[in-house]
């Protein structure tokens, strides 16, 4: 089994909102840093996400890849890579976990990334939680400063 990276933040809202805002992929350039383009390419009979292409332009690394999602009930959400010019695995999950009563959010991200390139596992885990890092502080802000679609 691959090596993956996991990382936990409690948000100030309510795990419905927190989706909300994972859901809403084309704001994504508002407040992901990273991500400077983010369009759907197909939903589902819900009119979720289930594949999405990425620009991604992190300084030294820029990337477009598309990703496959699948929403698995109301508070967990993963995707899988389907095309990359860098990448060779991209497996990722959000895990929201309601917290008292439901007014909080335990956010839960674990990431999987694998380059192209050759690159050693320790670096590999260090690109990992920093791109977890950042992308749970952006969505702690996102949600609490009220922001919405």
């Amino acid at each position: 089994m691959a090596e993956h990276t996991r990382s936990s933040i409690i948000v100030e809202a309510a795990p419905a909102e927190v989706m909300e805002v994972i859901a809403d992929f084309e704001r994504y350039p508002e407040w992901t840093g990273e991500v400077k383009e983010a369009e759907v390419l197909s939903t589902d009979d819900r009119g979720r996400a289930e594949r999405v292409r990425l620009l991604l332009d992190a300084g030294a690394i820029r990337d477009e890849h598309t990703l496959a999602y699948e929403w698995a009930g109301p508070e967990e959400v993963r995707w899988s890579l389907v095309r990359s010019q860098m990448l060779r695995t991209l497996d990722g999950v959000y895990r929201l976990r309601a917290l008292d009563g439901g007014s909080r959010t335990e956010v839960t991200y674990q990431l999987t990334v694998d380059v192209k390139i050759p690159m050693l596992g320790m670096i590999k885990r260090k690109a990992e939680k920093v791109i977890i890092d950042r992308a749970l502080d952006g969505l702690k802000k996102r949600v609490e400063s009220g922001a919405k679609s």
